[in-house]
Formats: C-alpha cells, sequence, structure tokens
C-alpha cells in the first residue's frame, strides 16, 4: 500500500462531512489509545507593574442555527442533509422544527460555508 502524503490526506479530509470526520477521530483514538484534547487557551504575559493579565480566549467554535426553513424548504432540505449526513426525514424534522442547530462547535470557516450555503436555498439562519 502506497503511503499518502500529509497534503493528500488533508485532501482526503476535506471531503468528509463532519459525522464522518468525528467518527475516524474515535476510531483513531480508540486504535492508539490516544486522547485529541482541545489546546489550553493562550496567556498573556503582565502589563505594568508585573500584574498577571487575564486568559484571552478566543472563540473558536461556532453554532449554525436554522432560524426559518423559508419558500424553498425542500431545497434547504437537501442543504441540511449534505452538511449533516442526516437521513430524510431527520433532516425534514430538523428543518420543522426550527430553530434548531444545524452544526454545533465547528471552526469559523465551516460554520460561515454552511451558513452560505442554506442562505443560497433561502433559509434563514444565525453563527452563534
Amino acid at each position: 500500500m502506497a503511503k499518502l502524503s500529509q497534503d493528500e490526506l488533508l485532501a482526503q479530509f476535506e471531503e468528509m462531512t463532519l459525522i464522518e470526520l468525528a467518527g475516524f477521530v474515535a476510531a483513531f483514538e480508540e486504535k492508539f489509545d490516544v486522547t485529541a484534547a482541545a489546546a489550553a487557551p493562550v496567556m498573556v504575559a503582565g502589563a505594568a507593574g508585573g500584574a498577571a493579565a487575564e486568559a484571552v480566549e478566543e472563540k473558536d467554535e461556532f453554532d449554525v442555527i436554522l432560524t426559518a426553513a423559508g419558500d424553498k424548504k425542500i431545497q434547504v432540505i437537501k442543504v441540511v442533509r449534505e452538511l449533516t449526513s442526516l437521513g430524510l426525514k431527520e433532516a425534514k424534522d430538523l428543518v420543522d422544527g426550527t430553530p434548531k442547530p444545524v452544526l454545533e462547535k465547528v471552526a469559523k470557516d465551516a460554520a460561515e460555508k454552511a451558513a452560505e450555503a442554506l442562505k443560497g436555498a433561502g433559509a434563514s439562519v444565525e453563527v452563534k
């Protein structure tokens, strides 16, 4: 079996949905007996007088919340299915039960792409 380069691996991960990627991480952790822990918050050096500054945390996880399906409900359901890999019934239930989160705790760029896709389908979306 040929060894994949780092760029080839990243290209493969880009094609995965968040649910598939989460499953991969869980399998990786189990196989190699490791934990993918979040990085600790960054500490900022003290200001004048040697006083320590409080930890500065930048928000890096966002939720994409569907607030309304709009006129093109079927298109919105299709986009929700693409973003989440949910089945047709689950995606329809999510769209019918607005406001509901479509994606939770995702990176800023992924949240923005998902919001744009949903808005393009005619939905009202909020990113928190």
